[in-house]
């Protein structure tokens, strides 16, 4: 039996969740790059060596457009806060014929353009000479102008109920820890899901639960 996280980092298990008569099949996988066509996922993406960019260019909407693509092909926010300079979302993909991969890395690329627009419009030239002067070489030989965001994204699929309210409750406590001004309460933070699972009335984004996502089938 392998027991050591060195041992299991690329074993991939088979989980099931119920309800109400009806079982999802998730493949749970640590690789580096997604390969199943559907699951529920905590992603977690970064600034660029952590400027506070949705912050200074009020890009918040940015990520709310990138939210609205995904439920256009059918697939659910099951939760997010929106950080100064990174977010948290629990996403549900639907079956889908692009890689899940490309699907988040497309979303940053809308969101990085995005904000450089702000930026420039802003004459925010001394950011913008910082984030150009973060581009790597082979991405510059690419016509990359802008390191908007850390390459890559942290993502951990989303095996189980228990799992889910982990995650869920880890994202909306963030504004709190970072002791915020003004919040003192999850669903104080405007930027969030939390209004939605604490108080049951949709916050400035609408999501659907976890628990209401059982009712859902993604395959």
């Amino acid at each position: 039996m392998l027991k050591s996280k060195e041992n299991r980092k690329y074993v991939s298990k088979t989980f099931r969740m119920c309800r109400r008569g009806l079982v999802y099949l998730y493949r749970m996988s640590v690789r580096k790059q997604i390969t199943e066509v559907n699951g529920v996922y905590f992603i977690t993406f970064t600034c660029a060596r952590w400027l506070p960019l949705f912050e200074i260019t009020n890009g918040y909407d940015a990520v709310y457009k990138w939210f609205d693509y995904l439920k256009e092909k059918n697939h659910y926010i099951v939760g997010y806060v929106i950080m100064p300079n990174h977010v948290h979302a629990i996403v549900a993909f639907s079956k889908t014929d692009q890689l899940i991969n490309t699907i988040i890395g497309n979303g940053k690329r809308f969101m990085a353009y995005e904000l450089v627009k702000r930026l420039k419009v802003m004459n925010k030239a001394d950011i913008l000479e910082q984030l150009s002067g973060w581009v790597n070489n082979t991405d510059r030989l690419k016509n990359k102008k802008h390191e908007v965001f850390e390459p890559s994204f942290d993502r951990k699929e989303c095996y189980s109920l228990a799992f889910m309210k982990q995650k869920i409750d880890y994202i909306h406590h963030n504004p709190c820890k970072a002791h915020m001004p003004g919040i003192k309460f999850p669903e104080d933070y405007l930027h969030s899901s939390a209004t939605y699972y604490f108080t049951g009335e949709q916050g400035i984004y609408p999501v659907i639960t976890y628990m209401e996502l059982q009712d859902i089938d993604l395959r």
